[in-house]
């Protein structure tokens, strides 16, 4: 089970990915938040921005809805 969990349902690009930001600021290294979005460009949004900021991206499941889970990075 994730130590955080937000839905993001219903927003579009870039809110979803705002939101992930915001929510992964708030959490300690090594936690997890799972995600739930319906934004179709949220799949290739959430890959490039797990590149960029170097988090892990422990699961992600094709919707509808999709779902990822990520582990915040440990410096």
């Amino acid at each position: 089970m994730a130590d955080r969990h937000i839905d993001c349902k219903g927003l579009r690009c870039p809110m979803p990915i705002v939101k992930v930001g915001q929510a992964m600021n708030e959490l300690t290294p090594g936690q997890t938040l799972s995600v739930e979005a319906d934004d179709p460009v949220f799949g290739p949004d959430l890959a490039a921005w797990v590149e960029i900021t170097g988090n892990e991206l422990v699961e992600y499941h094709d919707g509808p809805p999709q779902r990822a889970l990520l582990r915040k990075r440990v410096k």
